[in-house]
């Protein structure tokens, strides 16, 4: 095959087969029947003059041989599965691996290692997406928390409950792999090639339990309400984990000889047993602050301009960066067009936020986080002091603290206007009437946006003053920044726009340090820190990729 890159279309262009066939061949000069087959592989769009949808798609022709020698590109071979290229009869372990957490890492873990015909067993503290949806539910609505199956916790991981999003920085081949297996669990295709793709959490609820059916079927074993709470060492290698049922309070040993461990980035109880059994970790930067909404009508109009009511282009998102005078680096952050702002805690008595989209991001709110950069020295680690390596997390803690304090200590998120935040007067803003005249030329209402506008975060929200919560240096950064982006996105910091605190699990506070060839502790034999949870990924594709790669080096490990 090779590859055609910048096949064009303009707004106003049906797109369909027939039409990208007919373009491929104007492209590539091709008679009729010389095109054999196309796959879509990326999707970007133009918005700075006129809209324009640019593809770059595989191509298989009959004269394929032939446009490479006049400098046609070749298309990169895709990635091959681990299990696909060995003898999986010589693939045999004295007991069966055992997967600590089922989000994306260890689901993609348990997933190749059972077509490896391994039968994993994963142990995931929190429920089945099934139930797990009732227990979210009666947290956002009754504020009922379940510390051990929300949010963070239960099938899926975190990004069950966020957006789907599947875009990251990362090039690996192992990403097509990750996307064919969810769309063979029931994503839709567009995430083949869309340049920001996500599946919405209404789609991967049906996804996980696709997923989780399969590794059943392949002979591995799940157990949901099920809590790893204690690595069983020795002489530094794994020999087993300790796991109590939930539900029934019955414990009992698992006997193994390789853990992965993904464990994801709110497991706290779970740092600090691995701290107790020094395994080695380190404090790393994260970033915490507030998630920010706004009419998404405006954010349409803003990024696409006049042609913004087009179907075709979908809700519009935005990527935000800005460096403050006080040397803090801000910006925006899982931005979920057409969503909510919803409640994540994972702990009794502190407050957390994140946001969340469905497939069809049709709500009436944009949202999106706007961090601030943390760094270990700031909540004061001395690097040469393996007791401080949990330090981040005290810190985080203390920040949800105030932020449940603030809300009322009930689970309502404290909420401030940007007009309150940054002292403004609504009325004396002559902003505004600057972006009334903007926003009119495009056909919209700049003031009915606002008025229509409410609070999405659940079960209910408390005006606070965010100066409860936070230091100075993240509120001047917060502040710097928001007026910043206001120059970027017109009504971004406009005096109605709702700020909700606290944004404070982007990321993990520490690092589990593995072996760069093994991938094993650094420390422990046999222990697999992987995902986002060990500070190895940051989202959804990039964790499923780590998992596939302990995966493979578990079952190299036999072979090798």
């Amino acid at each position: 095959m090779i590859r055609v890159n910048e096949i064009k279309f303009r707004l106003d262009e049906t797109f369909d087969d027939a039409n990208i066939i007919k373009k491929i061949e104007q492209k590539l000069r091709l008679k009729p029947n010389e095109l054999l087959n196309f796959k879509m592989v990326r999707e970007s769009i133009d918005a700075r003059k006129e809209i324009i949808f640019s593809y770059t798609i595989d191509v298989e022709t009959t004269i394929d041989k032939k446009l490479i020698e006049k400098g046609a590109a070749k298309a990169p071979k895709g990635y091959k599965a681990i299990y696909e290229e060995i003898d999986l009869s010589e693939v045999s372990l004295k007991s069966r691996p055992v997967v600590i957490g089922f989000g994306p890492a260890g689901m993609f873990a348990a997933l190749v290692l059972s077509r490896a015909g391994l039968k994993p067993i994963v142990i995931e503290q929190g429920e089945s997406v099934e139930e797990r949806t009732q227990s979210v539910n009666a947290f956002w609505e009754k504020g009922i928390l379940n510390p051990f199956s929300n949010v963070q916790f239960g099938e899926g991981g975190a990004g069950t409950f966020s957006d789907g999003k599947l875009t990251t920085r990362i090039k690996d081949t192992r990403i097509e792999f990750v996307i064919e297996a969810l769309i063979e669990a029931g994503a839709p295709e567009e995430i083949r090639y869309k340049n920001k793709p996500h599946i919405g959490t209404d789609r991967l609820k049906v996804v996980v339990k696709n997923m989780r059916n399969e590794i059943l079927k392949q002979g591995g074993e799940i157990f949901f309400s099920s809590c790893a709470e204690a690595l069983i060492l020795e002489d530094q290698h794994i020999k087993g984990v300790g796991v109590t049922d939930l539900k029934t309070g019955i414990k009992k040993t698992i006997e193994t000889e390789h853990v992965v461990l993904a464990i994801g980035h709110s497991a706290r109880a779970f740092y600090k047993h691995l701290h107790d059994l020094n395994v080695k970790m380190e404090a790393k930067p994260f970033a915490v602050g507030v998630r920010i909404e706004h009419p998404q009508i405006l954010i349409n109009a803003s990024q696409y301009g006049v042609d913004h009511t087009n179907k075709r282009l979908g809700a519009a998102d935005y990527k935000l960066t800005h460096k403050s005078r006080n040397g803090r680096n801000l910006y925006s952050f899982c931005m979920c067009p057409g969503g909510t702002v919803v409640g994540s805690a994972s702990e009794e008595n502190r407050l957390v936020v994140n946001g969340m989209s469905e497939f069809a991001r049709s709500e009436y709110n944009a949202n999106s986080a706007i961090l601030v950069n943390i760094e270990p020295l700031d909540y004061g680690v001395n690097p040469d002091q393996y007791s401080d390596v949990l330090k981040g997390i005290e810190w985080q803690r203390d920040l949800e603290e105030k932020a449940f304090k603030c809300g009322g200590m009930n689970y309502s998120a404290p909420i401030t206007t940007v007009g309150a935040f940054l002292g403004e007067n609504l009325k004396e803003n002559e902003m505004i009437q600057q972006n009334q005249s903007y926003y009119s030329a495009l056909n919209v209402s700049y003031d009915e946006a606002f008025d229509a506008m409410q609070a999405t975060y659940k079960p209910e929200t408390q005006m606070s003053d965010f100066s409860e919560i936070f230091p100075d240096y993240i509120l001047e950064a917060l502040k710097e920044g928001i007026v910043n982006f206001g120059n970027k996105i017109k009504g971004f910091n406009d005096p109605r726009a709702v700020l909700t605190a606290v944004e404070s699990r982007s990321s993990s506070p520490v690092r589990i340090l593995r072996n760069n060839a093994s991938l094993e502790s650094f420390n422990v034999k046999g222990l697999y820190p992987c995902g986002e949870g060990s500070g190895y990924a940051g989202g959804i594709t990039s964790s499923c990729v780590d998992g596939i790669k302990i995966a493979e080096k578990i079952i190299e490990s036999k072979l090798f």
